[in-house]
This record gives structure tokens, sequence and C-alpha cells, in this order.
């Protein structure tokens, strides 16, 4: 017996793989508006994240791992030979590029002189609603000028930084999931840094990884004091009978 039914029209081979690769082979594009440390973090295959940071010294680190002992929850704490304060983020630089950052960083901490620095109490960020970072504020005469300098020579190198304002501090552990803050903490710890450093940002599962790619140390003179003015003959402070 004869189908009389009319036959439906063979589908294109071409159309046909491209529908099943679509659905079975192809891997879906990156997601838009993707944030990694801000709205700046344009990191791209051909670039590489890079930061200027003085490193914090193994004998100031104790007090900050313990203080991370007292984390409960989903709290990932920075391991104690990756704490830092950063001084300048750049969140995509490309790779011929960085030979110009390491001739900056020579010539501004040759002429810089060491600092001396002080850690004070604990705080996040954000710190109104569900914070994803916890830190240690610190704090040294000099430093936010430093930081400005180098800012500015970076972006006279056609380079961009973040755009979020200068803080100092050290980053002692991300929230990667709900926990409880920590009580604020006040440390006397305080350190001389006498070098700095240009590190390389590798983002991993377990959280970023710090790559050393050139060193310097702050060879500048201190700035002397001031003396204090001393006052007239005329004016000098009379003993009251």
């Amino acid at each position: 017996m004869t189908d009389s039914r009319p036959k439906r029209p063979a589908r294109p081979a071409s159309q046909s793989s491209a529908t099943a690769g679509g659905k079975a082979g192809a891997r879906p594009g990156p997601k838009a508006g993707g944030r990694g440390r801000g709205a700046q973090d344009t990191h791209t295959p051909t670039t590489q994240r890079l930061f200027f940071a003085l490193p914090v010294p193994a004998d100031v680190t104790p007090a900050l791992v313990a203080a991370q002992g007292k984390l409960r929850g989903n709290w990932r704490p920075v391991p104690a030979d990756q704490m830092h304060v950063t001084l300048a983020y750049l969140p995509a630089v490309p790779h011929d590029r960085v030979d110009d950052l390491k001739k900056l960083g020579t010539r501004l901490f040759t002429d810089a002189a060491p600092l001396d620095l002080s850690l004070r109490g604990t705080g996040y960020f954000p710190n109104e609603g569900s914070p994803r970072v916890w830190f240690v504020k610190v704090e040294a005469e000099g430093l936010n000028e430093l930081a400005a300098a180098l800012r500015e020579g970076v972006q006279a190198l056609g380079l961009s930084t973040d755009d979020l304002p200068f803080k100092a501090h050290v980053t002692l552990a991300r929230k990667k999931g709900p926990a409880p803050r920590v009580p604020p903490i006040l440390f006397p710890e305080h350190w001389t840094a006498g070098s700095a450093a240009l590190h390389r940002s590798i983002l991993r599962k377990t959280g970023p990884i710090h790559e050393t790619v050139s060193t310097f140390r702050l060879r500048g003179t201190p700035a002397t004091p001031a003396p204090a003015a001393q006052p007239a003959p005329d004016e000098a402070i009379q003993e009251t009978p």
C-alpha cells in the first residue's frame, strides 16, 4: 500500500549540525557585567593584574594570624606570607608595559624614605550590610603621599589604577559565604618599611596567588622635623608671683 501523505522536506545538513552543536557541544559565553576588584577590573588574557605594595614583616604577622583564629563560617584567611599594604592596584596591564612599571618603582621608591607603619583597629568592607573583606587599618606619616605619587606616575604612563580612594590597610580575610563578624580588635604592632614590591595577582579557586615581579629599596632620607619655635624675649611666659 502506497503512503499518500506528503513527505516533510529534509533539513539541510548545515542547519542540522549547527543546531546540534548549539545544544550539546557549544559552551555558553561569558556573562556580561562580571566584576573583580571593583568596576575597573578589566583583566583579559593579554593583560595581567599587578599591584605595588609594602610587605608585612614576619615578626608582625603572628599577631594577625592569631586574630584570624577568631574567624567562623565562610571567611577565607589571607596567608601570612601574602599580607601586605597595597599602594596601587593595576587591574589590566599589557605584558609589554611591565618594564615601565619597574622603572617607575625604582625612581619613586629610591627617593622615598623608609616609613614607620603602625597597625590600628579592624574594619570591614563594606561596613554596612554583608561585608566581603575583613582588614586592619594602617597609619604612617608620608604613606598617603607616597601612594598618591605612585598612582600619578602610573597614570602618566597611560595605565589605569582602580578608582577606589586610598585607605591603607592589611586584608586579613575574604568572605565566601555566610559568616559572622569578628568583634573589633586593636593591634599595637608597628614596623619600619624599608622596601616595597611590584606583585602579580593570579586568581585561583582557592583565592589569589601573589608572585613578586620586582622589589625596591626605600633609600630616601627622612625629613628632619622643623625645630620648635622659640618665643621672642618680650613674649616669653612670665612666672606668676
